[in-house]
């Protein structure tokens, strides 16, 4: 008898459990919609090697197999995450050989790099490096519940490999639209911009190709919220975007949704046409700066812009906002 009820309760539970949805989001089911001009800092989990040179007419770095790209992350077995960790490591070490490890396309690798020390004696590796990016972009939205902001809609590129940048963490701050250069065919314009590091607004938790993600530290902004649109929401024709062109003043301008791309994309998921005369005349379409800026129907929020069709910069892609904040929370 015991059995029975038993084998019953198993039966009951495993039904309920076939019943509970594969994918269950806790984001809110209305945001508060950005807009704002955000300067960014992300760092490097590791230091990236950017480029080599030749030193003494060799390339050490080609000859220890290293390329740009490679992230190194240990010095003889010692981790390094920034270049000054790597050239103290490196300098205290005092030898003409040393130990390099590094990941390339996830895979974590080891080489022997020759020094070799110039007149002053310092160390020459043969390698450009860097640890950190720093940009602007625009602030899509803040989930008022959790305090998850994201910004964006694509990843940030180290723009020597052109590969997504690893981060260990990054900031987001104070911004300051200065000027703006329009674009033209096949040479997207961009915004100039100032920026305050001292001013933080939020902590960056990742950078992905749905755009960088974290939590923001300030007091919530006093605006207004917007409903999320699920994809079935989304409709052909009008709707505007928010961005900032001039100071730190948000305007809306009017696109036109023309197509819409349902299937599994990450961030291309339809396309939209600048109509508003006014962003025209002072843009002549998307221009650099203007991704992460947020694209509203009606009372509903339904993404962000991402990229720009280069060859006609009038036209461009957006994200859905879904997309954008189920990766927050990942």
């Amino acid at each position: 008898m015991f059995f029975k009820n038993s084998r019953k309760t198993v039966i009951t539970l495993l039904l309920a459990f076939f019943i509970i949805p594969i994918n269950v989001f806790a984001y809110s089911d209305r945001v508060i919609v950005g807009g704002e001009n955000i300067g960014i800092t992300l760092n490097s989990d590791g230091v990236l090697i950017v480029g080599i040179y030749d030193v003494e007419g060799s390339s050490p770095a080609t000859d220890a197999g290293l390329k740009a790209g490679d992230i190194i992350t240990k010095i003889n077995d010692n981790k390094v995450q920034t270049i000054d960790e790597m050239a103290s490591k490196i300098n205290n070490l005092k030898s003409e050989n040393i130990k390099v490890g590094y990941t390339r396309n996830g895979k974590n690798k080891t080489a022997t790099l020759k020094l070799y020390k110039d007149e002053n004696d310092v160390y020459k590796t043969g390698l450009y490096v860097k640890d950190s990016i720093t940009g602007i972009g625009t602030l899509t939205f803040i989930d008022p519940e959790t305090k998850l902001f994201g910004a964006l809609g694509h990843e940030i590129q180290e723009q020597t490999t052109g590969k997504l940048l690893e981060i260990k963490d990054g900031k987001i701050f104070d911004s300051t639209v200065t000027g703006v250069i329009p674009s033209k065919d096949g040479n997207p314009g961009e915004k100039e911009a100032e920026y305050d590091a001292s001013k933080t607004t939020g902590n960056v938790k990742e950078n992905t190709t749905q755009g960088i993600f974290g939590t923001y530290t300030e007091e919530l902004p006093n605006k207004d919220t917007y409903k999320v649109a699920s994809k079935d929401d989304i409709k052909l024709g009008e709707a505007y975007i928010l961005t900032v062109l001039d100071g730190k003043e948000i305007k809306k301008y009017e696109v036109n949704i023309t197509d819409i791309n349902k299937k599994d994309n990450k961030n291309k998921n339809f396309v939209f046409e600048i109509v508003d005369k006014e962003l025209l005349d002072k843009t002549n379409g998307i221009i650099q700066g203007m991704s992460g800026s947020p694209i509203v129907q009606g009372d509903n929020v339904i993404g962000a812009v991402t990229h720009v069709v280069v060859d006609n910069p009038h036209k461009g892609y957006g994200i859905f906002i879904t997309n954008m904040l189920e990766e927050a929370e990942n």
